[in-house]
């Protein structure tokens, strides 16, 4: 037998795991945003939310998105309504987020980087009732691209906008504004029938065969996963997190993220561009004792401070690292360097966090990914047979807990793949358990490209390269890059008399409405394609020939010969 959900196409805990998971204390059933008014109600005054200028109280931020999230009911918006986010780190975000949740509309966390491929999708396959987008953001017109959005997918009906709204949007900022005095939108928010088992948000998959898959998340198990984030990271009302990756991700949302700062009584810190200067001066500024990054980011943050020797992070206690795997040699000059205690992450949008701890030996912390947040959490590595690895073998990661999702929205195919016969997902992760506890991250299992914490599929990159007419075969596989991780690189055959350049194919999927980071970077013409016995593209021959050919500069195309 399953749980109750309010949401068809998602795929309910088996009814025995719940009662255990509720037993255990686990599951709260409250809503997510539950604590968070209380904390608001115990502390009113004291800043919950920074943004450049702006400072937002506790209590403030709760009237606000109370009114928001009423003047939504309002306008017609109904509970288990879905809606299409994709906005850059600002207040705006966060009040959004929270008024969503109080009024059981479930936002859809895109990225400021989809375009139109990814954001129709999205909008389809969730059956979105809106769109939430920047006018403009680094010189891309997000409000024209959502009405046409609006125009190829029936159930979009409302475009809300944050800056210039047109006359045929709805403006952000007006949604967001504290409601009159007279007025009392909690009231209105607290006598709706809200399950703490509905689905709170829909979190993306990296996708690793096609375009992302939506992870559906309770207000039960997400309220979950950032609470015992908080208690591995040691979250406290000193925290000053500053949200500087993407904030719709799941690491900057709720691993803690701002979500568990709330909920610790902290304090959040808005910002658009981890770019050294600007972010080593806002942690100064707003004295910021806890930031999340990926290891690229945290590369160009140590450069920086070794070359300017700034002496802006004296407040900065800890740097959280995920996304993709930290190489030992940058993770051990994390704290020489930036002066904080670094604090390995390896976790998915589908659930399992692994957190090395604050008080971890230096070998751990270095060396290891860490070790699951919560006693729940189960762990098994299996190997091709899908039998047990020893300890200290390699394997592919299976897991199950209380926040850990039995399958993806409405998406049976992927799911018969995804997740054992037993229930237990299967991450495509290999990693190496070891005796204390900690996994070590190895590679994946899957066609999956991991651009400086970003997933790529390789399979919809070559689905949309076969649009050019010139390319006879393709397969797009992960170049290993210093900087960011991996990089997507192509390997083509061509039809007789064609001449193609890099430059063409990135030109091919922009013009598809690709997000940027999933252009490749590196073009391999090769005579051949290499092909396993029963007929499929070999991408571990081509692996191994990228390990013949050495470094490969991005931006470059390479002919045979």
């Amino acid at each position: 037998m399953a749980s109750t959900t309010t949401t068809e196409g998602v795929v309910p805990w088996p009814t025995d795991l719940a009662a255990q998971y509720r037993e255990a204390g686990y599951w709260k059933d409250e809503l997510l945003t539950a604590p968070i008014w209380r904390m608001a109600a115990r502390r009113p005054d004291d800043i919950a939310l920074v943004d450049g200028e702006t400072r937002i109280g506790y209590a403030e931020m709760c009237r606000r998105a109370d009114a928001l999230g009423a003047r939504l009911r309002e306008l017609g918006f109904e509970t288990d309504d879905r809606v299409v986010v994709q906005l850059p780190n600002t207040w705006e975000f966060v009040i959004f987020t929270l008024g969503c949740l109080r009024a059981g509309i479930i936002p859809v966390m895109a990225l400021p980087a989809h375009r139109r491929h990814e954001l129709e999708y999205l909008a389809e396959h969730s059956e979105a009732v809106a769109m939430v987008v920047p006018d403009i953001l680094r010189d891309f017109d997000h409000q024209a691209l959502a009405k046409a959005i609006r125009d190829a997918v029936p159930s979009v009906r409302d475009i809300i906008v944050l800056g210039d709204a047109h006359a045929d949007a709805i403006d952000l900022r007006g949604l967001c504004a504290l409601p009159a005095d007279h007025e009392d939108p909690a009231a209105t928010l607290d006598a709706l029938p809200i399950s703490p088992d509905a689905v709170a948000l829909f979190l993306l998959s990296g996708g690793t065969t096609g375009l992302p898959k939506l992870i559906p998340r309770s207000h039960n198990d997400y309220r979950y996963n950032a609470e015992v984030a908080n208690e591995a990271a040691r979250f406290d009302d000193s925290t000053n997190y500053l949200v500087t990756l993407p904030a719709s991700h799941n690491f900057p949302l709720a691993c803690p993220g701002l979500l568990g700062t709330f909920l610790a009584g902290g304090t959040v810190v808005m910002l658009q561009s981890p770019e050294p200067s600007r972010a080593f001066a806002t942690i100064e500024a707003q004295r910021v004792t806890h930031v999340a990054a990926v290891p690229a980011v945290v590369q160009r943050w140590i450069d920086y401070e070794e070359a300017e020797r700034t002496g802006q992070l004296a407040t900065l206690r800890v740097v959280q690292v995920g996304g993709s795997r930290l190489v030992d040699e940058l993770a051990a000059r994390v704290k020489p360097v930036l002066g904080a205690t670094l604090q390995q992450v390896f976790g998915m949008a589908e659930g399992l966090l692994n957190m090395t701890r604050l008080d971890d030996p230096e070998p751990i912390v270095i060396g290891t990914q860490g070790r699951p947040v919560s006693p729940g959490d189960m762990v098994r590595i299996v190997d091709e047979d899908g039998d047990p690895v020893p300890l200290g073998g390699r394997g592919v990661l299976h897991t199950q807990g209380p926040y850990t999702l039995r399958g993806y929205y409405k998406a049976a195919d992927h799911n018969k793949r995804s997740f054992a016969p037993d229930g237990w997902y299967i991450t495509g992760d290999i990693v190496e358990l070891r005796e204390d506890g900690n996994l070590v991250v190895q590679g994946r299992d899957k066609d999956l490209i991991n651009r400086a914490g970003e997933k790529i599929s390789g399979e919809e990159v070559e689905n949309l390269l076969y649009r050019h007419p010139g390319i006879e075969m393709n397969a797009a596989v992960a170049i290993p890059d210093p900087a960011l991780g991996e990089r997507v690189c192509v390997y083509a055959t061509l039809r007789e008399g064609v001449q193609i350049e890099l430059d063409d194919l990135r030109r091919l999927m922009r013009d598809a409405g690709v997000a940027a980071y999933k252009l490749p970077e590196v073009l391999v013409i090769i005579d051949s394609m290499p092909l396993t016995k029963v007929g499929k593209i070999d991408k571990k021959a081509l692996r191994e020939d990228l390990t013949r050919r050495g470094a490969l500069e991005p931006g470059s195309t390479h002919y045979p010969g």
